[in-house]
């Protein structure tokens, strides 16, 4: 029996949420440098929240692995290249629809949840919705062909 095995890596742009976090970030972080020349004793603590800021930063770059094996498709997201966690593994059978974006079909789950696992770069992305913890949710992604093809 042949098994159908493809896999597939989506780095996602900044949204503006993730710009804006940014921007406030390292406004803090000069609000308290220029503190810390009137108030000297604010150094260390603006030095700790300098190195949670080194650290925090790289938890902003997105990465979405696509992996799709024999009719069950798996999403992961990769933070700062770091650290993966499985956020969705689902069986194709169960999918409750599957179309591009704007497909009029998609209109009666527009209120659904839904999570953005694309690149935001305005390529062709495709919408899924499935059950998930007993809630029907919506899933933003953007196959490859040997993906579709394999769904």
């Amino acid at each position: 029996m042949g098994e159908n095995y493809t896999e597939q890596l989506v780095r996602q742009n900044a949204t503006p949420q993730t710009k804006v976090k940014r921007l406030a970030l390292i406004t803090v972080l000069m609000v308290m440098l220029a503190a810390t020349f009137a108030i000297p004793m604010l150094f260390t603590l603006t030095f700790f929240y300098g190195l949670f800021l080194i650290y925090i930063w790289k938890r902003f770059d997105l990465e979405f692995e696509y992996i799709y094996y024999n009719g069950d498709i798996d999403i992961d997201v990769i933070k700062g290249m770091i650290k993966r966690k499985r956020m969705f593994s689902v069986s194709v059978k169960t999918l409750e629809i599957i179309a591009p974006t704007g497909h009029y079909e998609l209109q009666q789950y527009k209120d659904l949840k839904t999570y953005d696992c694309s690149s935001n770069t305005g390529s062709k992305t495709y919408e899924m919705v499935f059950v998930k913890d007993e809630h029907k949710v919506k899933v933003i992604f953007e196959p490859n062909d040997k993906i579709l093809q394999g769904m």
